[in-house]
């Protein structure tokens, strides 16, 4: 699963490494926890637009905002079995974008928390699905990251990993008309552990009331 990650990188490098303009100035995130907002990229039909959405997708049928809680994430491998995802998965794809996640290994002494990174130290983007849930006083916008098995970097520390997208695939996984399912699928796999990197955190992590930056620093640097 993907329980916590951040979002720190200055905001240019992010309109870089996605190519679009943020209107608004973000604020740097250091452990984002579910039900927060989080940054998310979506198409207008011919252009990326950024906005934010809660974290913890509710489905348009529910009744009780609580559900969200329960859908951080989404198993890739069931998409299309799932009620609540296999309509978002054909028409409300997005991207979820962050610099850092973090996974909890058991150890002797305790859950020890991992951040991991692209080895160039670069921004990326979680595979995500959006809903809007229009049953309060106004439309709630909320979405969930898909997860996918472990890769070399990460299986140590959980046999789950979220599914990020090479760059490449970004404009296939927004395009709505994009109506090949198995092609779709096939997006969902590991991402390469040869670009990827992982050190120990302190466990102020463990608590999502420290959002604060000494949540990135490798353990040994405290």
């Amino acid at each position: 699963m993907c329980g916590r990650f951040s979002l720190a990188t200055d905001q240019t490098a992010i309109e870089d490494q996605f190519q679009l303009i943020i209107n608004e100035e973000l604020t740097y995130r250091y452990n984002i926890a579910p039900s927060q907002d989080v940054f998310v990229i979506g198409s207008n039909g011919h252009d990326r637009v950024a906005t934010s959405m809660r974290w913890g997708l509710i489905p348009p049928w529910s009744k009780d905002v609580k559900i969200g809680h329960k859908m951080i994430n989404a198993r890739s491998e069931s998409i299309e079995q799932k009620v609540s995802f296999k309509y978002p998965f054909r028409q409300k794809r997005c991207l979820i974008v962050s610099d850092g996640f973090y996974e909890w290994k058991e150890t002797e002494s305790g859950k020890q928390p991992y951040r991991f990174v692209m080895k160039d130290r670069r921004p990326f983007a979680f595979a995500g699905l959006w809903e809007c849930w229009d049953k309060g006083t106004e439309p709630l916008f909320t979405c969930t990251i898909l997860t996918t098995s472990a890769n070399e970097v990460t299986k140590d520390v959980h046999d789950r990993m979220p599914v990020i997208l090479p760059p490449h695939t970004y404009d296939t996984w927004l395009d709505r008309k994009e109506d090949n399912i198995e092609h779709l699928k096939s997006l969902l796999v590991p991402y390469d552990a040869l670009l990827m990197d992982l050190y120990p955190v302190s466990t102020l992590v463990n608590s999502p009331k420290n959002d604060q930056k000494e949540c990135l620093k490798p353990l040994n640097s405290q």
